[in-house]
């Protein structure tokens, strides 16, 4: 089944490309979450429109991404969460508290979708976390979990 990506999904593609999925996956997870819509020939011809766009402005988003990923790599996030006095935390750091972390330490806007932690981080100390920033830049951010 042919959908339209109207929104990055991981492994599978950015918006705006045409992909093919199993009909189950796409009416329970892409549909549902509002991540695709339906392939038709009309809509062909909006997402050929939308590629156009998308490569006039890769060249000036891959050199903004690359400046933006040694913003990253240089610094140290501090992400401050509820823990116990073992230094186990209360639920886990989320992408949106990466964030929202990386905003208030100077950092640039960064959209929460983006940001991918590999394994759930349940204990104070360091963790890493991995950031989107174009389909070919991603960034390795050096997290330091403190009880807060």
């Amino acid at each position: 089944m042919k959908v339209i990506l109207t929104h990055e999904v991981s492994g599978l593609g950015t918006a705006g490309d045409v992909v093919d999925v199993k009909p189950g996956y796409a009416r329970n997870f892409l549909y549902r979450r509002g991540l695709a819509t339906q392939w038709t020939k009309g809509a062909q011809k909006q997402v050929d429109a939308i590629a156009a766009g998308r490569a006039a402005r890769a060249v000036k988003s891959l050199e903004e991404a690359t400046s933006i990923k040694g913003n990253l790599e240089s610094q140290q996030v501090t992400v401050a969460a509820h823990a116990g006095d073992s230094g186990r935390l209360f639920g886990a750091v989320t992408s949106r508290e990466v964030a929202e972390a990386i905003r208030a330490g100077g950092g640039p806007e960064i959209d929460r979708r983006t940001i991918e932690i590999p394994t759930p981080i349940k204990n104070v100390g360091p963790a890493d976390a991995l950031v989107r920033l174009h389909p070919e830049v991603q960034a390795k951010v050096s997290l330091d979990v403190v009880a807060g």
